[in-house]
């Protein structure tokens, strides 16, 4: 992993998942708004929207070259362990089977184990990176 980049620790990837989203509530929340005439976030605790947002961490980092919007702004980057692109298999394992299922069976005790994996780790993967063959590394803004 050396040469692909430092390994992006805990900071980071939580700013980037907030960053993720928050641009995604926001214009959705506004669409919503004008659709319905209520200002409200309560459809952020439904199944639909796990499941959409889950889909798009798993299918916007193959199209993407390993990041989402979140990622690319704070320059870094989900990358294949063997240094390949990421694909749809791996993104697969990573967030369906390594952060949504198993976040929901274990009742989010892996989130918690994989936080401090991250932190702890000299080469910050967490469970679902492992699960996924993936680590996350930052990047060089000129490579974006």
């Amino acid at each position: 992993m050396g040469e692909e980049g430092r390994a992006a620790g805990v900071g980071s990837r939580f700013v980037a998942d907030l960053l993720d989203w928050i641009i995604m509530i926001i214009p959705i929340s506004i669409v919503l708004y004008y659709m319905t005439g209520e200002f409200s976030f309560d459809w952020v605790d439904s199944y639909q929207w796990t499941i959409i947002y889950t889909i798009y961490l798993t299918i916007v980092p193959v199209i993407w070259k390993g990041y989402i919007i979140g990622k690319r702004i704070c320059h870094i980057q989900i990358k294949s362990i063997n240094h390949s692109q990421v694909d749809l298999y791996h993104m697969f394992l990573r967030e369906v089977i390594g952060k949504f299922l198993l976040s929901y069976i274990t009742f989010g005790v892996t989130t918690i184990v994989s936080i401090f994996m991250v932190i702890f780790r000299k080469d910050k993967r967490a469970i679902h990176d492992f699960i996924g063959g993936t680590y996350v590394a930052h990047v060089d803004s000129t490579n974006l």
